[in-house]
């Protein structure tokens, strides 16, 4: 039997005296049940709808349920990107997710990922478009019940049948992600690449996805009715026995360097670089023969009553806050809108305090409250934010983004997240276009490496010789 998710107004099943019935149905699409307002579900979301498409927010601001913020490290072009996108699928599943970029594109391929993964979500979970249009199909809609699918299978619950679907879902969308990545005209990711941590939640069910070292986690209120915090995701480092026994399978290397012994990292066979911080990544192709993958985790939770929120946030945050912080943190906020910039901010405050020698690192924060609520407009407009427009105050180190979603930068200085001191106040000049956002990157015939520099953590050490950049004679 195959499973469609329903795209459009019509019912997908009928009686043998052409009747149309309702579907029976399992999570995602519209199939036989009344709207009451047009989604971007109702047919495939390309990247060229992303500007105009309601309640997807990717700079600092709020949504209905949620509040996000971002904030640039002293590393250099902050390489974070984020998004919330309600209404996802349908009115009950919203998509979160957090990016953090790594290399001399990080911050473009971290933007890349925010922009067209959610895009291939969607079109792995529309096979209704293209494949699945005759009758027995089963559908899947969000605001369903178990009462509504019976004895829909007796070899499968609905939950597992959901869990797989979407388990399906995110490994083919993370797959053509880095596939993607891979051909890209313009973009070189053969040292640069992402991590991505990307929850969506549908009714009280959350399905996860991810990889590299981001995290997410919850904050629920105990038996004592307490806030504890509950972690969702597992900082993939290439420590990690499974992580490490593949890696070193593939012929790659693991360990870390004398001046940072806490920080494993994956080295090439044949050269000391470039010495990538995480197991798993979107791009680093350098490392995808030696065991780094793309291949996300995926785990599913049935939420309850007491789970009150969920963060997402890049290792910016996570390096200096425990979890128990974070929540305290954020269930502690004067408002809700305002709790992903607390939380910047108090990471900011602790980079200072636990590490003034090093570099702070780029933080990005999404925060999702699982009620549904959040503040009024005014006690939100209190904060120095508007739902409407962007708060051109914040540090966020992007492109200025403008409420349709055009970027406009005149230049983006060639990413040095990882870079020795020298590099520091030379900037290349050559800006080269890489996508059709009019992102532009500049380069530079510097030896890239962060060796010299004065830096907590960085992502990878130095780029491998045989792909350094040289001057042009």
């Amino acid at each position: 039997m195959g499973a469609c998710v329903s795209t459009s107004r019509s019912t997908c099943s009928s009686k043998s005296n052409g009747e149309p019935v309702p579907p029976p149905c399992l999570g995602i699409g519209f199939c036989g049940q009344k709207r009451t307002k047009r989604t971007f579900s109702d047919h495939l979301v390309t990247l060229q709808h992303l500007p105009s498409i309601p309640n997807r927010v990717f700079t600092n601001g709020k949504s209905r349920t949620s509040c996000i913020f971002t904030q640039q490290g002293r590393k250099g072009i902050n390489q974070d990107a984020m998004i919330v996108w309600e209404d996802f699928m349908s009115e009950d599943v919203t998509f979160c997710g957090v990016f953090d970029g790594h290399g001399p594109h990080g911050h473009l391929v971290a933007r890349k990922v925010r922009d067209a993964l959610p895009v291939k979500l969607q079109s792995f979970l529309n096979p209704c478009q293209s494949r699945q249009n005759g009758p027995g199909q089963t559908c899947f809609m969000g605001n369903s019940k178990k009462s509504d699918v019976g004895d829909l299978d007796k070899d499968g619950s609905v939950e597992d049948k959901l869990n797989s679907l979407w388990r399906e879902t995110f490994l083919k969308s993370y797959k053509a992600m880095d596939k993607e990545l891979k051909s890209h005209p313009n973009l070189d990711c053969f040292c640069s690449g992402s991590t991505a941590i990307t929850i969506v939640k549908q009714g009280s069910n959350l399905f996860m996805g991810y990889i590299g070292d981001s995290r997410a986690i919850m904050g629920s209120k105990d038996s004592n009715d307490s806030m504890v915090a509950v972690q969702l995701t597992v900082d993939l480092k290439p420590d990690l026995p499974r992580e490490a026994e593949r890696i070193k399978r593939c012929k790659g290397r693991v360990f870390a360097l004398q001046d940072e012994p806490e920080v494993p990292r994956v080295w090439l066979p044949f050269d000391d670089a470039p010495g990538l911080a995480m197991a798993r990544a979107f791009g680093d192709f350098c490392l995808k023969e030696y065991g780094v993958i793309s291949i996300p985790e995926f785990s599913h939770r049935a939420l309850t009553d007491k789970d009150q929120f969920i963060v997402l946030a890049s290792d910016g945050v996570w390096d200096v806050l425990s979890n128990e912080e974070v929540v305290e943190i954020v269930s502690s906020a004067p408002t809700r809108a305002s709790a992903a910039r607390i939380l910047v901010d108090s990471a900011a405050r602790e980079w200072k305090l636990k590490y003034p020698t090093s570099k702070m690192d780029d933080c990005a924060v999404v925060c999702l409250f699982l009620d549904g609520k959040m503040d009024s407009e005014s006690d939100y407009e209190e904060q120095g934010f508007s739902s409407a427009t962007l708060d051109q105050s914040n540090h966020s180190g992007n492109a200025a983004e403008s409420d349709d979603g055009q970027k406009s930068e005149p230049c983006l200085q060639r990413n040095f997240t990882v870079r020795s001191a020298e590099e520091n106040d030379t900037y290349g000049r050559l800006a080269v276009e890489v996508d059709g956002d009019g992102e532009t990157v500049s380069a530079d015939d510097q030896s890239w490496s962060g060796l010299e520099g004065v830096t907590r953590v960085n992502s990878l050490v130095q780029l491998p010789r045989f792909s350094e950049e040289r001057p042009d004679p």
